[in-house]
């Protein structure tokens, strides 16, 4: 339960983050939004799983927080002419919610991170989108956790 929890954190904020971008709404406001009207809520249809609330927040407020050295890194990552700018917005999104728990979250091994966004980018597109997704995140994370790819 705590991991399905977690995935739900995840693909929660990655929405956040999302909506964040699209609406100019601030941090404070969407965590609110979130925890009051989608979090373990049905929305339109849908329902949306309980999530660790702890873990969403850290996320989004990380991401947040650490936004320009998470764009720097991602942007290294990513192919030469195709900044993080030029990404849509919310595979963005998913990327620096992946890149913040690669970047800051050593307590989570970096293939499972990994894993969780690819699942996060599957539920919203194609295999290549998801698969660009996995490069990009597992390239980060062999430059910046070295000592988990060479055991």
């Amino acid at each position: 339960m705590a991991a399905e929890n977690r995935s739900a954190a995840r693909l929660a904020a990655s929405q956040a983050l999302y909506q964040m971008e699209v609406t100019g709404k601030g941090v404070k406001e969407i965590l609110a939004e979130f925890e009051t009207w989608w979090i373990g809520q049905e929305v339109e249809g849908e329902q949306y799983k309980p999530a660790e609330i702890a873990f969403f927040r850290s996320i989004v407020s990380g991401v947040v927080e650490h936004q320009f050295a998470i764009d720097r890194a991602v942007d290294e990552t990513l192919a030469q002419g195709w900044p993080l700018r030029r990404i849509e917005a919310l595979m963005r999104a998913i990327l620096r919610a992946g890149a913040f728990e690669l970047l800051k979250r050593g307590d989570i091994p970096a293939r499972v991170a990994i894993k969780e966004y690819v699942d996060v980018a599957g539920a919203f597109f194609d295999r290549d989108e998801a698969g660009m997704i996995n490069a990009v995140l597992d390239s980060l994370a062999r430059k910046i956790r070295v000592s988990e790819f060479t055991t």
